[in-house]
């Protein structure tokens, strides 16, 4: 009986369905601009250019130091974390207007980075860019969600994640080849294009999918379909410890990978003296992370979602342990994939599994769960500038960094496996 409910009227659904997978492309890539606007210029166009700030160029002197350039890191995963934090507060606030004030702040900060020299500015605009970038992140990805779920297009999800992917290989390969210039043009460049792209999916965010009649039709579908599959499916509710363990667990890849994704080129150029190499490591993160988000996409629904994160830790871990194993173009090049293939996957995993403990009021938990990761993020940089100092070398600072990788990835398996796990359903990142 509910199969005859459900089933499509092949005549008239053809344009229907043709309308909504435009809508769903559209909206899966506008937020793909959005975070690479949001993170892969606003908060890691700075990974690229800091070898540029530290040793200068043909056209400048050295601006900051490595220990100022850790501050600098660390007043940016600061302010990601107050702006995660924020969002729990934020969470009934209109999307789609958090996400184009979101892209607005990231082009005047970017801006604001190439004209002015002064460290402490320096450290307010990477500061409040921290927290922009991560309420433009979960405004984003609750927008996104939603807009895909209503569609029934779950499979665009893994697009919206490869954002931070394009803007970390876009700028990293625009440094290396136009870093001569300065990291003063740098950043002013990268305001622009990052201007430009705001304009290009500024159109999107302005019919919000948070509310309106257009999308009621759509809500009473995905509404329907729930209803069946709860009646077809018994499910336990989800144990109240899982949220706890969901946000706990997601800030260790914070601090894991932080200090790669901070300071690659910088260890690369230190590594590989007068090689060309240690500038297409990032890019090629970048790319790894493009393909890993397309790939998570892919992996069946029903698998749970703390058993993945748990192996994106451990294929994140193997690639920062390569680096230091195997300092040369091969060993780093490996690691840069290894760490960007989970990078986007493990974002993408952790917001699934946000959504299905909350449904349609995740904005909360993922704020906390971003929060958790911010903090991870601020310590990494402390870490790793003074052991970097003192030592002469990073290897200590990545090996605490895999570290903490693998025991994440143990806690995860366990929470997994407690007797109080839920039965799931085929989650498909909606609830």
């Amino acid at each position: 009986m509910i199969t005859n409910q459900l089933a499509p009227n092949t005549s008239d659904d053809a344009p229907g369905r043709a309308a909504e997978n435009h809508a769903a492309r559209r909206a899966a890539l506008a937020c793909m601009v959005t975070l690479a606007v949001a993170l892969g210029i606003g908060r890691f166009a700075f990974t690229p250019l800091l070898p540029l700030m530290l040793h200068g160029s043909a056209y400048g002197q050295p601006q900051i130091d490595i220990q100022h350039g850790g501050w600098l890191a660390s007043f940016n995963y600061a302010g990601y974390f107050v702006g995660a934090v924020a969002c729990a507060a934020l969470r009934r606030v209109e999307a789609a207007r958090m996400v184009r004030a979101g892209l607005v702040l990231t082009v005047l900060l970017t801006l604001a980075m190439g004209v002015t020299s002064q460290f402490w500015v320096w450290a307010v605009v990477r500061f409040v860019a921290g927290a922009v970038s991560a309420w433009t992140f979960v405004f984003a990805s609750q927008w996104g969600l939603r807009r895909l779920h209503e569609l029934g297009a779950h499979g665009w999800g893994g697009v919206i994640y490869t954002g931070p992917g394009v803007g970390i290989a876009g700028t990293g390969l625009l440094v290396s080849a136009a870093g001569g210039f300065g990291s003063t043009v740098g950043w002013i460049g990268f305001g622009l294009i990052a201007a430009v792209l705001s304009a290009v999916v500024w159109s999107v965010f302005g019919g919000a999918s948070d509310g309106g009649a257009a999308n009621a039709s759509l809500r009473q579908g995905a509404a329907a379909a729930e209803a069946a599959t709860a009646r077809a499916i018994t499910i336990r509710v989800p144990h109240r410890a899982d949220a706890f363990w969901l946000v706990l667990l997601y800030g260790v890849p914070g601090f894991g990978y932080i200090i790669t994704a901070t300071f690659l080129p910088v260890i690369a150029r230190h590594a590989l003296p007068g090689s060309s190499w240690p500038d297409l490591f990032w890019p090629m993160f970048g790319l790894a992370l493009i393909v890993g988000a397309l790939l998570a996409a892919r992996l069946p629904l029903h698998w749970d979602n703390r058993t993945l994160l748990a192996g994106c830790y451990v294929l994140q871990a193997a690639g920062i342990a390569l680096g230091i194993v195997w300092p040369t173009a091969g060993g780093f090049s490996l690691g840069s994939i290894l760490i960007g293939l989970p990078f986007t996957a493990i974002t993408l995993f952790a917001m699934r599994e946000a959504r299905h403990l909350r449904g349609d009021h995740a904005a909360g938990l993922m704020g906390y769960a971003t929060a958790a990761y911010g903090i991870g993020q601020i310590i990494g940089p402390l870490v790793a500038a003074p052991i970097a100092e003192h030592t002469g070398s990073f290897s200590l600072a990545l090996w605490l960094a895999a570290g903490a990788l693998l025991l994440g990835a143990i806690g995860l398996i366990a929470v997994a496996h407690w007797p109080h796990g839920r039965s799931r359903m085929p989650d498909c990142g909606c609830s």
